[in-house]
């Protein structure tokens, strides 16, 4: 465990640094195609990439939050989600208590973020809430409890809020240079060509790059959260009957994107995930098959 911690702050370092340069790259064309001079492109460039990233760092769960639509969860309408997660503090062993939110949304789902263990949030559905009996919900929370744990969430919200950052980016680069292109015909047209191919590129690798960055991830850190669940609880039955349920309700969870996928202990878009139910290399998550065979190793 305190090796897969190590490996995920490593990530985390590694996909900030690339994040940066990325994001440097992009707003350093986008400057120079408003003629600013190259030092001023630079310093441009290279203060908004870091100030972006600082605040994402301290802001990710925020953003997250904001996102999926979460309210904080409270003793008159969430008590039975708040005493499990009360009883599980102990067995997990974590010193600070995660803040509890709900997203009202059909789809029984839920995730963990937050950039430590002392700014850590759990969130649910009231899906999930509604649709899953005592055992099954002390299951799926001790696995968010395990992510938080074992450092998942810092990795996983950097890349959510980081990998939507850069789709936008892209987005908004192109479209700049194709608008740029066709009203400055008169101007160097060999340059407006080079500018426009750069921002296409950045425009079909941006998703691309963001995919690779969720799967650097590793699907592994699933089956260690399932895992490490079954510690807390003692109770590998609980979290093997709440996939099941999760993997087979029908419901589309309307909050969820492609930027924030990886998050959720299972695939929020069920026509995709019943797609890569076999053929699941480019998934962001194991299939619920293999992640039950695995649970039913360890009983």
């Amino acid at each position: 465990m305190f090796e897969d911690i190590r490996k995920n702050k490593m990530k985390t370092g590694f996909i900030i640094s690339g994040f940066i340069l990325v994001i440097t790259l992009i707003l350093y064309y986008l400057c120079m195609a408003f003629d600013f001079s190259a030092p001023s492109a630079i310093f441009i460039a290279l203060l908004f990439s870091i100030l972006s990233c600082w605040a994402t760092y301290y802001n990710s769960d925020k953003i997250i939050l904001a996102v999926s639509k979460a309210r904080p969860a409270t003793v008159e309408e969430d008590k039975k989600i708040i005493n499990i997660l009360d009883g599980l503090m102990i067995s997990s062993g974590l010193s600070y208590r995660p803040r509890l939110y709900v997203v009202e949304d059909s789809q029984p789902n839920a995730f963990a973020t937050g950039r430590n263990p002392e700014h850590a949030i759990i969130c649910v559905t009231t899906g999930l809430l509604e649709k899953l009996e005592y055992y099954e919900l002390e299951g799926v929370i001790a696995h968010e409890l395990a992510h938080i744990k074992n450092y998942d969430i810092l990795l996983s919200a950097v890349v959510t809020v980081m990998v939507g950052f850069m789709v936008i980016l892209s987005d908004i680069f192109t479209r700049t240079f194709f608008c740029r292109g066709s009203k400055d015909r008169d101007n160097d047209s060999k340059g407006n060509g080079i500018l426009m191919l750069i921002g296409l590129i950045f425009l079909i690798l941006a998703p691309i790059l963001g995919k690779l960055m969720q799967m650097a991830m590793s699907r592994r850190r699933e089956f260690l959260a399932d895992s490490t669940a079954v510690e807390f609880t003692r109770n590998p039955d609980g979290l093997i009957s709440a996939l099941r349920k999760l993997d087979n309700d029908p419901n589309e969870l309307k909050s969820a994107s492609k930027a924030t996928e990886n998050m959720y202990i299972v695939n929020p878009f069920k026509k995709e995930a019943n797609q890569k139910r076999k053929a699941n290399l480019f998934s962001t998550h194991p299939s619920i098959d293999d992640r039950i065979e695995a649970l039913q190793n360890i009983k």
